[in-house]
């Protein structure tokens, strides 16, 4: 069995290398999609591609739809007047149009279809609210985009995605339509005003049920909201960096993770953490470079917050027998703990366990076929794809999309721990000791989850026709 020589397992952890370009991406602030931002942490990593020893390291540029944001509001009017317009309290959501609406609100809890269909024809009209939390109970997460999608398919005329995760923290993100921007306003709001308006929406309900005799809807007036969202879709350019190291084969395992990241945080373990991962498990592959029987293709992708565009790029210009497998880095540095997203891929499942086993470390495993993150754009094509994360004490995204996703909720011995574990990952899929096995487009379209299909086909993103 191929492992990772020891000298190498000793150098990743004690080495400063990727601790110090994700401090200098953190440092860069805002690295939205297709601003200067991203432009520079691409640069960065770049930088650290060459001094890793790494070869063919560049730049690709590509076009995207950009988003810019301005000033957001939101308004309560009713039994309590509020108006929240603070950055600390609301923000917009990437891809939602400028606009302004004023209608009932409605508030759909945790987003889940079964409280979406208790809802019913409230919706029409009216403002939804879901939560950023999925139910323990429920057997996937339920992601942001699929709760927009199912409020604007229901005749809502806005949204709110309230976080469920305290300190004044809105959560920002995708609202996942492929032909931007979206059809109706969305903003986030922070755990706290979320629950104010919780409250007050499920006070006038009760009062409605009482006046019914607690039978069918009554006659109470439903708090009533003003969302005011001012943004900007335009066209840009966005772009990945890329390496390369082992020999020059035609066939390349992917190493990948994205760079871009919110604008209204620093974008540490989403995913500034993943880039500084691809380069330091690129650095430490160098040094056993004759080991490899098949080339290593490093990538940051651009542009993944707003719809995976720097991972379509590469996936659409690559032909498809050039790629061996790919494992994408996302928030992989919350802890030290692993998980793996496998999307049905056995074979690179069970190298990953072989792994762990070599290191008697945790891992957890899911074999849900997510359309959520850099991976997708490669799963759908029937190319093995992985996506690899860690677990925390934080429900969901935790501090991701807010501006707590800062350096300081990092440790870098949990950086170095994941390092040594993807690089010794990686160093078997391309020693040739894993056979990761295509499949086709038919297979993966048959085995993706009804809720995510519903999501894809509604936001305009499903690749597969009719």
């Amino acid at each position: 069995m191929t492992e990772l020589p020891d000298r190498v397992v000793g150098d990743a952890r004690t080495s400063d290398f990727g601790w110090s370009l994700l401090t200098d991406l953190t440092d860069i602030g805002n690295r939205m999609a297709g601003s200067a931002g991203e432009r520079r942490g691409a640069e960065r990593v770049v930088e650290a591609f060459e001094a890793a020893g790494l070869r063919n390291a560049g730049l690709d540029e590509f076009e995207i739809p950009g988003w810019w944001r301005g000033d957001s509001s939101l308004s309560v009017s009713g039994p309590v007047e509020r108006r929240h317009e603070n950055s600390h309290e609301v923000i917009a959501l990437p891809g939602t149009p400028s606009g302004e609406v004023t209608a009932p609100l409605v508030d759909v809890g945790d987003g889940t279809d079964e409280e979406f269909a208790a809802a019913g024809d409230t919706l029409e009209g009216a403002v939804a609210m879901a939560s950023s939390r999925t139910p323990e109970s429920h057997d996937r997460w339920i992601h942001r985009m699929e709760k927009y999608v199912a409020a604007a398919e229901r005749g809502a005329v806005g949204f709110v995605f309230r976080n469920h995760i305290e300190g004044a923290l809105p959560p920002t993100g995708e609202i996942g339509y492929h032909n931007r921007p979206g059809p109706i306003p969305a903003v986030g709001v922070s755990k706290e005003v979320g629950d104010r308006l919780s409250r007050l929406a499920g006070a006038a309900e009760e009062e409605r049920g009482e006046k019914q005799g607690g039978n069918g809807p009554g006659t109470g007036d439903r708090p009533t909201v003003s969302l005011d969202v001012d943004c900007r879709n335009e066209p840009t350019t966005s772009v990945n960096a890329v390496a390369e190291v082992g020999p020059d084969t035609d066939e390349a395992v992917y190493l990948t993770a994205h760079v871009d990241a919110h604008d209204v945080s620093d974008g540490a373990n989403d995913n500034g953490a993943g880039s500084a991962l691809v380069a330091e498990v690129g650095r430490l592959l160098a040094s056993v470079e004759g080991d490899l029987d098949t080339r290593v293709r490093l990538v940051t992708f651009g542009s993944e917050e707003i719809g995976l565009w720097g991972a379509y790029h590469a996936a659409e210009t690559t032909p498809r027998e050039e790629i061996a497998c790919l494992v994408n880095l996302d928030g992989a540095c919350s802890s030290r703990n692993l998980r793996v997203g496998t999307n049905g891929f056995d074979g690179m499942r069970s190298t990953f366990e072989a792994v762990a086993d070599a290191f008697d470390a945790p891992l957890a495993t899911g074999e849900t076929i997510s359309p959520h993150g850099d991976q997708w754009a490669f799963v759908q094509e029937g190319i093995p794809a992985v996506m690899v994360s860690t677990t925390s004490e934080q429900s969901g995204r935790g501090w991701g999309h807010t501006h707590a996703d800062t350096l300081d909720k990092l440790d870098s011995r949990d950086l170095r721990e994941t390092a040594t574990l993807v690089a010794a990952g990686v160093y078997r899929f391309a020693t040739g000791e894993t056979e990761a096995t295509h499949c086709s487009r038919e297979s993966v379209s048959d085995a993706i989850d009804e809720g995510y299909v519903e999501e894809l086909k509604t936001g305009g993103r499903w690749p597969y026709g009719e």
